[in-house]
């Protein structure tokens, strides 16, 4: 599922922060300026924030022209 719970409730998943330029900190439109690893009651998942996992490459020594073929 796409949109689940976070695993990770901290700031800086949270949909009323937004990090400061040049340092750790976030703005938080409830709390103030807080770090990025601390977490509140107010607490609302973005899922947008989320990093998504690299995709890993294809091994392409491993396939040859005769699995290509019908």
């Amino acid at each position: 599922m796409i949109y689940r719970e976070c695993e990770n409730p901290i700031c800086f998943f949270c949909a009323y922060s937004t990090p400061l330029a040049a340092t750790d900190d976030m703005v938080c439109s409830k709390c103030g300026i807080v770090k990025q690893d601390s977490t509140c009651k107010k607490f609302r998942y973005d899922p947008q924030k989320k990093i998504p996992k690299r995709a890993p490459k294809i091994k392409s020594n491993k396939f040859t022209a005769e699995n290509f073929q019908l």
